[in-house]
């Protein structure tokens, strides 16, 4: 069976390396925010441009650090959408805010600029505060429409690029847009550790600092609160390794997209749609390969006949989980296109490590399914 991800085979291709990180990390008898901390975030805030980098424990923690530096607390409502991992509603619920509900854009399945513009006009009494926009699957949301909505109606803006290592548009790399960004290094993502662990970024000197006051605490001092803080830290370990992974960070996500093209190319002209690339996409990094098809779930049940593993995500957004149901606000004229989107996806694997014989069964079962 083909896998979506292959852990074995990313610590085999760069045994040595590995090997020495996690060495230099028992010798140095230093396992809490100490150099490779420091270095991992010197060395992702160059990768970005320039900027602060602030490592954390989690993905879900780094959107809840982001939204708090940005003062965002109870009382308040974000604009996020329902097409996401649970974990971006978790963080704005653990700031004590709410969220309300955008829909998707049917094409790219981010953030809809029209759908953010309709939200952010219908709460007159609750103005909402912010704005999470996801970048989904690899690829940037709409980030010059949404910009001209955030700063016209004067919302914050925080980037969840949990899934967007490296993406970029012609205007910059994803995260290097908003007020603040969040990033995840699950293992699975593009940019993943060997446990878990996050970070936030941002342009802003001064936010940084808050970034690293909550991450311990609110502690600017050891053992002196002067804020409500949290415990969440990248571990020395987790740091140390990242730093091995982000060397090849841009070689792996051009042999996503070499893997893609693979695929588009197989797909042409059948009733499997590949996923839609906005002409403003500099580079679409391939976190997910995410293919539309009405008869999904026989493709499905098709790819996985023919020892091809896939994925959905997600298969009930957001708003419609039990946890969640009538809970919060949406877009008042509703979420068609999260909810079409989620009956129609899958996710096919498109992780570097695919061998060319694996690509070439990935393809050759996709053409069987399309002509039968």
């Amino acid at each position: 069976m083909i896998p979506t991800a292959d852990f074995k085979r990313i610590y085999a291709g760069n045994k040595e390396a590995f090997d020495l990180a996690f060495r230099r990390v028992l010798d140095s008898g230093w396992f809490i925010l100490g150099q490779e901390v420091e270095a991992f975030e010197r060395e992702f805030s160059a990768y970005m441009g320039g900027g602060h980098t602030v490592g954390v424990g989690s993905g879900t923690d780094a959107i809840e650090i982001a939204l708090r530096s940005l003062g965002v607390g109870p009382g308040d409502s974000v604009i996020t959408v329902s097409h996401t991992a649970v974990a971006t509603i978790a963080a704005i619920e653990r700031c004590g805010a709410e969220p309300v509900f955008a829909d998707i854009e049917p094409a790219s399945y981010t953030l809809c600029p029209e759908s953010l513009e309709r939200v952010a006009g219908a709460f007159v009494s609750k103005k909402p505060k912010a704005v999470v926009a996801v970048h989904l699957y690899g690829q940037p949301a709409n980030m010059e429409r949404i910009l001209e909505i955030t700063q016209k109606r004067g919302l914050l803006l925080v980037e969840d690029c949990a899934q967007a290592h490296g993406a970029a548009d012609r205007s910059g790399k994803a995260g290097t847009f908003g007020d603040a960004a969040a990033f995840s290094f699950y293992p699975t993502k593009n940019l993943g550790a060997f446990g878990d662990g996050g970070a936030v970024f941002t342009r802003d000197a001064h936010r940084a600092e808050l970034f690293r006051e909550i991450r311990q605490y609110g502690w600017i001092e050891r053992y002196v609160s002067v804020s409500r803080g949290v415990n969440s830290r990248l571990d020395e370990l987790q740091a140390a390794l990242l730093r091995v992974r982000l060397r090849d960070l841009d070689a792996d996500n051009q042999r996503r997209a070499e893997i893609a093209a693979r695929y588009d190319d197989a797909l042409r002209g059948t009733s499997i749609i590949p996923p839609a690339v906005s002409p403003a996409t500099l580079r679409h990094v391939y976190h997910q390969y995410v293919v539309s098809c009405a008869r999904r779930d026989a493709l499905k049940a098709h790819l996985n006949a023919n020892e091809v593993a896939t994925a959905i995500l997600y298969p009930v957004p957001v708003h419609l989980q039990p946890a969640y149901l009538h809970r919060y606000a949406c877009d008042p004229a509703g979420l068609p296109h999260t909810e079409a989107a989620a009956g129609r996806i899958l996710s096919l694997p498109v992780y570097p490590e695919l061998r060319e014989g694996e690509v070439a069964q990935v393809t050759a079962a996709l053409k069987c399914f399309s002509a039968s």
